[in-house]
């Protein structure tokens, strides 16, 4: 494979007709904020400068959006913080894309790497793929422009991603997880990056250089030398990496990190308004409003980066992998997992693109027995169930009302007594270690509509440095459960009928879609965030 010649980066902040980067007292002017809850659009007056709202897309509580211009394509993509490719539906897939009133990308401003992808989500219970070539377009999302942005342009895939009004994935996990950026890096080099793990294929580098916090729009070399592999590998962050690795290795953001808050459009509407932050905390918090936990990082032995030789001591995060203190349901702590080593120390991957809590197996069949589920695997939806993670010794509750999920059945057939039944928003995943990773939970949008989280990616060359971390802020008001009760009451007058609503993104119409979700209708098809690989 030839090599990559090398790319010019000059990354620019642009005003649009769509967004304007607000600035604010205690963030400064480079957070961009940007509502998930759909509204019609307005501006306000902010210190002196002006700034705008652009609305981004919910669809009934199982995926979020955000709209993204690729090349000459303005089109919603699911923003995932479980993965870090960033791809999206191509004009050229025909055959194996469904009909979709989606903006797909056009094909034909392409520029190709000369390679192809293979993208791999859900564990060994699930699995559906994206594939297609990969190549470079300018990116933009709320007024950053940035050009020459490696992605793959998708012409084969089963996801459901259409049918959720997206049209792809933006995912905001960290570089050694994109297999695009590995394969591009690899072809850099004009050598295979070895690994030993064939979920995920993590990297098993010798050396690297120290992270770089240049100016916004510096060039920055990279250099060619084989012989110091993982320093010609890490100088490919700010050139070959995903979206938000590049803008935080180019200084471009206030502070490297994104905060997403998501709110409910399902059972009970959330009063706030959801948004996604790049930059800054949102208007009017500072850190000490949130509990920070330290993002796991992995050691060589455990097939992560290797140290660089002039600073042994360095590990690197491979994902957003956070430790667990404990979990409880309902005041009552869970006992740990028998699937897994006891070596291993209890962790929860946080991840947007999962619409369920998922867990060990042998752990949830422990909340189904105190559940009390019936035969079909239900429960009185107006019981409120309390599902507790404590993250450094701090509780964050899901809410009750996100906690139940209206069951697929008909009104009145099953539950004659007019009491309404729903099933815990809970799945089974892999033990850990098993594929590469070692968290046991993975928290998904049902965590997230409960608490604020804050992802700080730090030094992403020199983790030492400057540490990748979470902040978790609750969002759970007092009387979630008599909200639940409520809502299950206003259910069961209107014949077993949940109100819900679907956000669109904004290239359509201003006004909010509201529509009814009987219990015949269900949820839409669950996702799950969890990125595996073929190589």
């Amino acid at each position: 494979m030839q090599k990559l010649a090398q790319v010019s980066l000059v990354l620019t902040a642009i005003v649009t007709a769509f967004a304007q980067i607000p600035a604010t007292p205690e963030n400064g002017n480079g957070g961009i904020h940007l509502p998930l809850r759909r509204s019609s659009r307005h501006s306000w007056k902010r210190n002196g400068e002006a700034a705008a709202v652009v609305g981004v897309g919910d669809n009934m509580d199982v995926t979020y959006n955000v709209q993204v211009r690729v090349g000459g394509t303005l089109t919603p993509l699911i923003i995932d913080t479980g993965s870090s490719d960033l791809w999206l539906v191509s004009d050229a897939c025909k055959e194996h894309c469904p009909a979709s009133n989606i903006p797909l990308y056009s094909q034909a401003t392409l520029t190709p790497a000369g390679q192809d992808v293979l993208l791999l989500y859900g564990d060994s219970r699930t699995g559906t793929h994206a594939s297609g070539p990969i190549g470079k377009d300018v990116v933009s999302i709320a007024g950053l422009s940035v050009p020459d942005q490696f992605f793959a342009a998708i012409i084969d895939t089963n996801t459901t991603v259409l049918e959720a009004g997206s049209a792809g994935i933006l995912g905001l996990g960290f570089p050694p997880i994109s297999l695009i950026w590995r394969q591009l890096a690899a072809a850099y080099l004009n050598q295979p990056i070895p690994t030993s793990l064939k979920h995920p294929p993590l990297m098993d580098l010798s050396s690297a250089s120290p992270h770089s916090r240049s100016k916004p729009g510096a060039p920055r070399a990279v250099r060619r030398d084989p012989a110091s592999v993982l320093a010609s590998v890490v100088d490919t962050f700010p050139t070959l990496g995903p979206l938000v690795t590049r803008l935080v290795t180019w200084n471009i953001l206030e502070r490297p990190l994104v905060v997403a808050t998501l709110q409910r459009d399902t059972i009970s509407l959330s009063d706030n308004d959801g948004t996604l932050s790049l930059g800054a905390l949102p208007f009017g918090l500072s850190d000490s409003h949130f509990s920070w936990a330290p993002v796991r990082a992995y050691s060589a032995a455990q097939s992560g980066l290797s140290p660089p030789d002039d600073s042994p001591e360095e590990v690197y995060p491979l994902a957003w992998e956070i430790p667990l203190d404990d979990v409880y349901l309902d005041g009552v702590k869970l006992p740990r997992s028998s699937l897994s080593s006891p070596s291993i120390s209890l962790s929860a991957l946080i991840d947007t693109g999962n619409s369920l809590i998922r867990g060990p197996q042998d752990v949830l069949s422990s909340i189904y027995a105190r559940l009390a589920l019936d035969p079909q695997g239900t429960f009185y939806c107006a019981d409120p169930h309390n599902l507790t993670f404590v993250i450094g010794g701090q509780p964050f509750p899901v809410d009750p009302r996100d906690f139940a999920h209206p069951a697929t059945v008909n009104p009145g057939t099953v539950y004659p007594d007019m009491a309404a039944r729903c099933t815990p928003a809970l799945a089974p995943t892999d033990p850990p270690g098993q594929g590469g990773f070692l968290y046991s939970w993975s928290l998904g949008d049902p965590f997230m509509k409960s608490t604020m989280v804050a992802f700080y990616y730090g030094n992403l060359t020199r983790p030492s440095q400057d540490p990748a971390r979470v902040g978790f802020k609750s969002m759970v008001p007092p009387d979630a459960g008599y909200d639940l009760k409520k809502a299950v009451d206003i259910a069961i007058e209107n014949g077993g009928v949940f109100l819900s609503t679907s956000e669109p993104a904004p290239y359509a119409t201003t006004a909010r879609l509201t529509r009814t979700m009987t219990m015949v209708d269900g949820m839409p098809e669950v996702t799950q965030g969890l990125l595996h690989w073929v190589t």
